[in-house]
């Protein structure tokens, strides 16, 4: 394969960057927060909603999210009007579904960062007369984020590989643009530049929160 037909290609291939950061950042700054939510629901006294809560985590994480993705795109507009007019968008249930989903995730993580936290920071707090908010976001919750922080890289570098999955809803993302690329010129190389297109927004993610761990360490 010719040079300048690797630049036609590559070029061709990048028109699906876009969608995929459009989904990588907007599903970390929706899932995150909700599923710290979510992880605070866990712990709440009123059993019926944390059972939901719990059934909920256990039903996202459980379930492929390809699946969940069918069903979004495909059912939900058969539920109701209000479905059906708010879920034309492929990319608005691609974005619904990857949030739903990652907050489960990240509920988990959070979990187990507030776990990693010693009991007796609470009860410190409360001498200081801390309230339960000032306790959890100025004390808790930067703890928990630095004890949590190689899940969270973990989770955000599948994330960037999950966003192939929008492919199956008609989302014209990279791997759409690789695949057209191979039915047009009927060799797989532009797999190949889909492959290392992936491999570098990883690297610098893991770049990104490598730093981020030196910034927040101790």
């Amino acid at each position: 394969m010719a040079w300048s037909e690797i630049v036609t290609i590559t070029k061709a291939i990048l028109q699906g960057l876009g969608p995929v950061l459009i989904l990588f950042f907007v599903v970390m700054a929706a899932s995150m927060p909700l599923g710290f939510l979510l992880t605070l629901l866990t712990r709440c006294r009123f059993a019926p909603l944390r059972w939901i809560v719990n059934a909920y985590i256990y039903v996202m994480r459980g379930t492929p999210l390809m699946l969940q993705l069918f069903f979004i795109y495909y059912g939900l507009p058969f539920v109701s009007d209000f479905f059906k007019a708010a879920l034309q968008s492929a990319m608005v249930c691609a974005l619904l579904g990857f949030s739903l989903n990652y907050a489960a995730y990240f509920a988990e993580i959070f979990r187990g960062g507030l776990l990693a936290i010693d009991q007796g920071q609470y009860e410190a707090c409360q001498v200081l007369g801390l309230s339960r908010v000032q306790t959890t976001v100025r004390v808790i919750l930067p703890q928990m984020i630095r004890v949590a922080l190689p899940s969270i890289t973990n989770e955000s570098i599948t994330l960037i590989k999950d966003t192939a999955l929008v492919f199956s809803i008609a989302v014209l993302e990279i791997l759409y643009y690789a695949k057209a690329a191979v039915t047009r010129t009927g060799n797989v190389f532009p797999y190949v530049i889909a492959f290392v297109i992936y491999l570098l927004l990883n690297t610098v993610l893991q770049m990104f929160f490598k730093w981020l761990e030196k910034k927040t360490a101790y």
